[in-house]
């Protein structure tokens, strides 16, 4: 079954909430940068990202969303929140100077550990997820 839109937030809020965090926890313990900071904009961003995933879903013949969609949404998300971060400057200084690389390999570390949780490891925990249309209430 394809995800409603409160299914996909709700999912989302729990796997960044779960898998992001672990993920982002060993990021900062091994460098002190915003790693979280970044997380939360970035689950936000999502938020709203959901909505048009939602509505151009519909436009699609099964009403679905494969997972080379996911990936090539996954690369527009990142992009969006580095223009946003660098137009705004919404890290100030501390972001100005953290390492480009970093922010990379931090995101793509995070996305791919919440994606194979979400194509993986819900499906084999929460059978019936899917079902639900991805909610969890």
């Amino acid at each position: 079954m394809t995800p409603t839109l409160l299914g996909r937030l709700q999912t989302r809020l729990l796997l960044f909430m779960t898998v992001g965090m672990f993920v982002t926890f060993f990021f900062y313990a091994a460098i002190d940068g915003p790693f979280f900071g970044m997380l939360i904009w970035i689950m936000l961003f999502g938020f709203m990202w959901d909505c048009l995933y939602t509505f151009i879903q519909k436009f699609r013949w099964d009403r679905d969303w494969p997972a080379a969609y996911q990936r090539a949404a996954g690369v527009w998300e990142a992009f969006f929140f580095l223009l946003f971060v660098y137009s705004f400057g919404l890290y100030g200084a501390d972001f100005g100077q953290f390492p480009f690389f970093w922010f990379v390999f931090h995101y793509s570390t995070v996305w791919l550990a919440i994606f194979l949780s979400s194509q993986v490891l819900m499906r084999l925990l929460f059978p019936r997820w899917r079902f639900r249309g991805g909610r969890w209430f």
